[in-house]
């Protein structure tokens, strides 16, 4: 079957096949992660990037390659999570901005909107590593131009650039000796194959569902957010239920509930009635929410998977109103207050790291990190949230320096500022290294050079056998993962996590700050503690509570 020209109406649906193939080969992808531990992300990131977009294109009702193009474009660019998925969403607005201007595709203008993606993803990044997504990405693009004068078929010509894109990526590993190490392929450029694949398919006019669900990439109150494998129930975020009370609710009683909630989270909204109560709160100990909440009813809606008697939906939609507007009314009051000169922004996924970061001033905790990276639209919520003339991000994780960046490029009316911390503690340092009285410009260079003196550690398990850094590793086997690697492999934790301080300490070294996550006893932590200061009595040892997902221990050296 020859294919000359794509339109609107068909573009739309290649869009939606490609992001449904993506959302549901997603787990797939996310086993290509390097290392091997349990937060490979890829796949989810990529997935909600373009899914954001798949459901404002799939709402519109009559389109046009102006409405297609304009959708793919804004949607991808807020949901963007991730550094995969700030790629993807950079690809996608190149490639828009230049199909834009023509009512049809054909392969002339399908070269040229390849090329264009492939130079504005590239320039979004500041400095470009082949092996990657980008590679496999301008390897499409060279092929599109080889193309040109070849055939008028779209169906072969996309075909070809298909074949090419996989060659392409078995190649990652002959340019990047770590994903050889590993045995895998590049996991972005594989999703960016899985999206192209199945948008040939709706091209060839195979059966796509083109259902989509409404997904939510932001923090507000909803009941369909895209399911992640449990992975935000586990890890507490955006937790919701709804208590169907035995009795009403006092007003002792509702500050007493929503006191405990604020101990164990943030971002909460609490509305109450005769007969319901509605939950929205951010946590990393979902468990300890709920079963609070059972002493005053049964529980249902619980996240999304939840079932709920039908004589309560309208009860539940009022109560999604109240809380609306009063988060609506709340917002505006900050705004109404003087803008203060310094705000501070920091991801942060443990209670003990939040409590922290509250401690050194941070206005805002966006909930995320390894497991759950938060999108350019959820910074720029919480930009809109801080009433300060100068607000400084803390992204704390590299994977997510990227949609932060993209964030600052679309704030008009604050200044704000990327710090760039990989890493919890690199957060911290930053945050202490912050003067009141200096410019922004002098706090943003103090802020970064205060990072530079601490070196950040991580203590987690391995999920598969694989090669790291000429350092064989088996499932299950506990990994020290410093800031250039691989640092120490083992069998028990604290052994594990001490060989790694040895990797990490120098002459200069002082300092070292252990955050122990969730299901490490304090105890554990103290114990480790001590055999941090028998193997390095020059050191001083200090413990805290991070309460994170996936890593045991967080570790500083400074």
């Amino acid at each position: 079957m020859e294919i000359n020209v794509i339109d609107a109406q068909m573009l739309q649906k290649m869009f939606i096949a490609g992001a449904k193939n993506l959302e549901a080969k997603k787990e797939w992808i996310n086993e290509l992660n390097v290392f091997p531990v349990p937060d490979g992300d890829t796949g989810t990131n990529m997935t909600l990037t373009i899914m954001s977009a798949a459901n404002e294109v799939g709402a519109i009702a009559e389109p046009t390659m102006e409405t297609v193009a304009k959708a793919i474009s804004t949607g991808s660019l807020r949901g963007a999570r991730g550094n995969s998925g700030v790629i993807l969403s950079q690809l996608f607005r190149g490639f828009t901005r230049e199909i834009k201007k023509y009512d049809e595709i054909n392969v002339e203008v399908l070269s040229k909107a390849c090329v264009r993606a492939v130079e504005t993803a590239y320039k979004a990044v500041m400095k470009p590593k082949e092996g990657t997504i980008l590679t496999v990405a301008k390897g499409m693009a060279d092929k599109a131009c080889e193309m040109l004068g070849e055939s008028e078929d779209l169906s072969f010509v996309i075909d070809e650039i298909i074949k090419h894109g996989d060659y392409v990526l078995s190649q990652t590993p002959e340019m990047l000796p770590v994903l050889k190490q590993a045995g895998v392929v590049d996991s972005g450029g594989q999703g960016l194959m899985v999206v192209i694949k199945g948008a040939y398919d709706a091209l060839m006019g195979k059966e796509v569902d083109y259902t989509l669900e409404t997904v939510s990439t932001g923090t507000s109150i909803v009941t369909d957010d895209i399911p992640l494998d449990e992975a935000d129930i586990k890890f507490g975020y955006c937790t919701e239920f709804i208590i169907n009370l035995d009795n009403p609710m006092s007003e002792d009683e509702e500050k007493s509930f929503k006191d405990f909630l604020e101990s164990i989270g943030d971002s909460i909204v609490l509305v109450a009635d005769d007969e319901i109560v509605k939950v929205h709160v951010h946590t990393n100990q979902p468990g300890e929410a709920f079963t609070r909440a059972l002493t005053y009813g049964s529980l249902s809606r619980m996240k999304i998977d939840n079932m709920r008697e039908e004589h309560h939906e309208r009860l539940i939609k009022n109560a999604q109103k109240m809380a609306e507007q009063q988060k609506a009314e709340e917002e505006q009051a900050k705004a109404n207050e003087p803008k203060k000169k310094y705000g501070f922004i920091a991801v942060s996924v443990g209670e003990g790291l939040d409590e922290i970061f509250k401690g050194l001033n941070v206005d805002y905790i966006i909930s995320g990190g390894q497991t759950m990276n938060p999108s350019t639209e959820d910074i720029l919520n919480a930009v809109d949230r801080v009433n300060a003339e100068n607000i400084f991000v803390l992204p704390n994780n590299k994977n997510i320096i990227l949609a932060a960046n993209q964030a600052e490029s679309l704030v008009e009316d604050k200044n704000l500022i990327v710090i760039p911390s990989k890493t919890i503690p690199q957060g911290i340092s930053a945050m202490i290294g912050f003067i009141e009285d200096s410019t922004p410009d002098e706090n943003k260079e103090a802020m970064i050079d205060s990072m530079s003196y601490v070196k950040s550690g991580e203590v987690t398990y391995a999920v598969r056998d694989t090669v790291i850094d000429d350092k064989e590793i088996r499932e299950g086997n506990i990994m020290g993962i410093g800031d250039a690697g691989m640092l120490a492999v083992g069998e028990d934790i604290a052994d594990t996590t001490v060989e790694m301080i040895k990797e990490m300490q120098d002459e200069d070294s002082e300092i070292v700050s252990i955050y122990f996550g969730e299901g490490v006893t304090s105890e554990d932590a103290e114990a480790l503690s001590e055999k941090i200061t028998e193997a390095l009595p020059d050191l001083e040892v200090e413990v805290y509570p991070g309460g994170q997902p996936v890593y045991y221990y967080i570790v500083s050296v400074e």
